[in-house]
């Protein structure tokens, strides 16, 4: 495979597939395949970066078995435990966050689905993110039915955060309380209500090269709009505590070869950016177009969005202007 040569093709209007010989993304030349992934993303998605921010709107006690996870209740970390965050705290971190200059905010939650009076909170929290702020809303809330995720929508949200994890072979390896399929399901839902639908995975959780691929089909298939990649950090007291870190290079070709397979959709840098020099500079020249940036309501967080908006500026990429609100 001409990986220079494929780039271009792929600028003119071709799209890969599985029954493509895919493979060879794993052996070609590194350099020459990020290359070719960074001119895919700046002629199909272009020097605008979009950065968005998370707030961790309930932690812990997940009855979900996901063995990557702090907030599992299978797992045995030290991780926080608290119910809905109180409307306040929520909207006072998307204002940091819109004057910062991200684009989008989300709400994220643990737990299987956010039900009851927690949802009803976080619809009222949408509305009135909605009415005060200027910034993009986002929810991460688990297996939501269709009225729920049109009841997010009517409040504000415009785009959904549901993670495939991994390869439809290796998710068994990953979870078990829970199937790929009713993971496919609700991103349906999502791209149904007429959503910006996110979702991606995580590298680096003992998954074969061929994994990495079949989640990147997966997700073209799925027509997904955003697509986060996380490398695993691993975490005491989870199943994957002592899984080797990846290697920059190996996060890297997965980048690329992302990219290659989604070439408009936004290639989004999220978990595991310790992993990489200069604050992810390399990635962004390998076909990442997105980042997750800060987390929460601190001064570090907002240190954070600061430094990726100065290195982004440096390597001539856009992003929204600082504001005050």
């Amino acid at each position: 495979m001409n990986v220079t040569a494929l780039a271009e093709e792929i600028i003119q209007g071709r799209r890969l597939t599985r029954e493509d010989d895919l493979n060879a993304f794993l052996t070609c030349d590194l350099e020459e395949l990020c290359r070719g992934a960074d001119r895919i993303r700046a002629a199909l998605v272009g020097d605008r970066v979009d950065l968005c921010s998370i707030i961790n709107g309930r932690s812990g006690r997940c009855p979900e078995d996901c063995k990557y996870c702090a907030q599992s209740a299978h797992n045995h970390t030290a991780c926080e435990i608290y119910d809905f965050l109180p409307e306040e705290t929520i909207l006072e971190a998307c204002k940091v966050n819109e004057r910062e200059g991200v684009d989008r905010f989300s709400i994220v939650t643990a737990g299987r689905a956010l039900t009851g009076e927690e949802f009803e909170k976080a619809i009222h929290a949408y509305e009135t993110m909605h009415s005060e702020c200027d910034i993009g809303l986002c929810a991460s809330m688990g297996f939501l039915t269709a009225e729920q995720l049109h009841r997010l929508h009517q409040a504000g949200v415009t785009s959904y955060h549901h993670n495939i994890e991994t390869s439809r072979r290796n998710f068994p390896n990953i979870c078990t309380t829970h199937t790929y399929e009713q993971k496919l399901e609700t991103l349906k839902l999502v791209k149904a209500e007429g959503m910006c639908a996110c979702s991606g995975g995580i590298i680096g959780m003992g998954e074969t090269w061929e994994d990495r691929l079949d989640m990147a089909v997966s997700l073209a298939e799925l027509g997904v709009d955003s697509i986060p990649i996380n490398a695993l950090m691993p975490i005491p007291g989870t199943p994957l505590e002592h899984q080797p870190r990846l290697t920059e290079e190996e996060i890297l070709r997965t980048i690329a070869f992302f990219r290659y397979l989604n070439p408009e959709a936004n290639i989004r840098l999220a978990a595991g950016r310790a992993l990489l020099t200069h604050d992810g500079e390399r990635a962004f020249r390998s076909g990442a177009s997105a980042s997750i940036t800060g987390n929460m309501l601190t001064t570090a967080a907002c240190a954070t969005i600061r430094s990726d908006r100065a290195m982004l500026k440096e390597l001539g990429r856009q992003v929204a202007p600082a504001r005050e609100v």
